[in-house]
């Protein structure tokens, strides 16, 4: 089967170590079901694996992947929850598992013709999701959703600001929030990001950086170090910033002072709950919210969408069809 793989890894150079071609099919062993994929996405979780971060070299060569929908060998129609991990060692939440993992970690990714899951990590699809749209679903919208949704800590409408709009999470974020009845703001370095996120319902879009005219209940952090001052000052007192990557760095400067007198709240979110997927996937089935699909392409031609990734020009998520 074809598979993208990462064979070796460099915090300069990772797109050398990416590997298109040909493998052997898994075996599902007990408790384990193959899935043939339909459709697979690409996520900055996959450019990073590649930099060598957040996988060991001892697992390579590693198939790459989080998102992804399929059938199974019986025809059933489903889509993958990358999150690997026991509910129970999470008190209910496979996502604070000490052990959890996520798929192209430590088991093979879905970025293939066919990858195997433990059975609890499939989900059916709905039949109103193209299988395009379904494969959008697993990573970039379920980390919106959760960070939106469990972490956000609002319970009713309120201003919510996206940072670094144009990227899968972020025009998730802008998409979801607007759905759930907050008023959404956004940044982006492009003017024309900045045009198309105004487009898919957000209020304001300015520049990195720039003062909005009202502070903020909710910031939605992917960026990391060249937004995170812009973040903090946004904030109302008493706001809270829930952060689910660093694209630009990760180590920001923390300006404790402003964080303790204005009382703010800095939460961590990463990917989402089983159940989590299924509320969302019945919240896409209900309602006209479709994801932004930048560019849709045959697997075999994976290095053009990790190319354009790593250069930062998409809008929306990158698709392949398998």
């Amino acid at each position: 089967m074809l598979a993208v793989r990462c064979i070796s890894q460099s915090s300069t150079d990772p797109l050398s170590g990416l590997s298109i071609a040909e493998v052997p099919p898994p075996e599902p062993p007990d408790g384990w079901v193959r899935v043939n994929l339909r459709t697979c996405a690409l996520n900055h979780h996959d450019l990073w694996s590649l930099k060598g971060v957040g996988l060991d070299p001892s697992r390579l060569p590693m198939t790459l992947g989080c998102d992804g929908a399929g059938v199974l060998d019986d025809g059933t129609e489903v889509v993958i929850h990358s999150v690997i991990g026991d509910p129970e060692a999470g008190q209910g939440d496979e996502t604070l598992d000490p052990r959890r993992t996520l798929l192209s970690e430590l088991h093979q990714g879905t970025l293939a013709e066919q990858v195997i899951v433990p059975l609890r990590n499939l989900v059916p699809k709905p039949q109103a999701l193209t299988w395009e749209e379904a494969a959008c679903m697993p990573s970039a919208w379920l980390t919106a959703y959760r960070m939106l949704t469990t972490r956000s800590g609002l319970d009713s409408p309120g201003n919510v600001l996206v940072q670094g709009s144009g990227g899968g999470v972020a025009t998730a974020a802008i998409q979801l929030g607007v759905a759930l009845g907050h008023r959404v703001f956004c940044t982006s370095r492009d003017p024309q990001k900045r045009a198309r996120s105004l487009g898919l319902g957000a209020e304001l879009a300015l520049a990195s950086g720039e003062r909005f005219p009202e502070k903020m209940d909710l910031v939605i952090e992917t960026v990391g170090d060249a937004t995170w001052e812009h973040s903090l000052r946004s904030l109302r007192p008493g706001g809270r910033i829930v952060v689910s990557g660093a694209t630009s760095g990760a180590n920001p400067p923390a300006d404790l002072n402003r964080v303790f007198f204005l009382q703010l709240s800095v939460v961590g979110s990463t990917m989402g709950t089983r159940e989590e997927l299924l509320q969302l996937l019945e919240f896409m089935d209900a309602s006209d919210v479709r994801p932004v699909i930048d560019e849709v392409r045959p697997l075999a031609e994976a290095r053009q969408a990790f190319e354009r990734l790593q250069a930062g020009g998409g809008f929306g998520k990158q698709v392949f069809t398998v």
